[in-house]
């Protein structure tokens, strides 16, 4: 299992990406901003995702 670093880009739930911001234990932060259509989609700015949930599209 690779575990994203603070900068990385993720992909993770069909589809949604985000910028990891900080690292935990067994999940990383990641900001939902960076997607072109955050605003129509209607979510959170920043959300939760375990180790096992995402996969890291770009380290940055």
């Amino acid at each position: 299992m690779n575990v994203a670093k603070v900068g990385n880009i993720v992909e993770f739930h069909d589809g949604l990406i985000g910028r990891v911001e900080k690292v935990n234990e067994n999940s990383v932060i990641v900001d939902l901003t960076i997607m072109e259509n955050f605003e129509k989609l209607e979510l959170q700015e920043k959300t939760v995702i375990n180790h096992k949930r995402y996969k890291i599209i770009h380290e940055g």
